[in-house]
């Protein structure tokens, strides 16, 4: 693929994350609190999960285990960040999951469609098309990598904390629905998505890269319309708890 064909792939991928944008304001993505049956057969949540995030973990493996870029210091902090995300997504959030709910296959085969297409993004970029000399010696002590990377870390931590204060609001044997309050949720409603869209923009910056913008708006573009609908499902079924004024859906004092 040329830098331009892979410049075209990214303004495709930007105008579908626009449409998926729109879509998702009308039709819930049937997983989680929304799962519906129109979404067709299901299997195990767990097992879902692992299937859905773990073939971008393998995809960018192999692309740069294939680049002759391999060997590159810089390149390969990008990709130890990258796939430490998904070390926890793919392989450590699966299992720490309770209950026993489900997940649809058609959700699975679209979140493995886009998570090999993200590979292409970050791993084309990364370890064939940028220039030889764009990420120098130097790069991981620019201001742009450091910065990233402070905010890629913080992004991280609140969306692993947000996962545990969701999983442990119930007691074993609880069937209860409590409104999670603790750390960032006392600002958003969906704290875990705010901690992921942070970790997306964080890996843009260090990697100053129009490919990790593109998937920082893919991010958004996925989450944001999520978030709305928890916060209108919150609204309905906690009423006065939630204080609209103080919590906002995903970006804190803003919306």
């Amino acid at each position: 693929m040329t830098l331009y064909q892979f410049n075209i792939f990214l303004m495709v991928m930007t105008g579908i994350a626009v449409v998926v944008f729109v879509s998702l304001f009308f039709v819930d993505a049937g997983y989680g609190k929304f799962y519906d049956k129109k979404w067709g057969p299901a299997i195990n949540n767990k097992l879902g999960w692992v299937l859905m995030e773990a073939p971008v973990f393998i995809a960018m493996l192999v692309l740069w285990l294939c680049s002759d870029r391999r060997d590159d210091l810089v390149r390969m902090a990008f990709l130890f960040l990258f796939e430490l995300h998904y070390i926890q997504r793919s392989f450590v959030f699966p299992f720490r999951m309770r209950g026993n709910s489900v997940m649809p296959l058609s959700i699975i085969l679209m979140g493995v469609t886009f998570n090999v297409l993200n590979a292409l993004m970050q791993g084309g970029w990364i370890f064939y098309l940028s220039p030889d000399d764009y990420y120098g010696p130097d790069w991981l002590t620019t201001p742009k990598f450091i910065s990233g990377f402070l905010i890629f870390l913080i992004g991280m931590y609140i969306n692993i904390q947000s996962d545990d204060i969701i999983r442990n609001l119930r007691k074993d044997g609880d069937s209860g629905h409590y409104l999670p309050k603790e750390g960032m949720f006392r600002y958003v409603t969906s704290a875990n998505y705010f901690g992921e869209l942070v970790e997306w923009i964080g890996f843009a910056i260090l990697t100053w890269s129009w490919s990790g913008a593109v998937f920082a708006v893919w991010t958004f573009a996925n989450l944001a319309p999520r978030a709305s609908r928890i916060y209108d499902r919150y609204k309905v079924e906690f009423g006065n708890q939630l204080d609209t004024k103080k919590t906002k859906r995903m970006i804190p004092f803003i919306w």
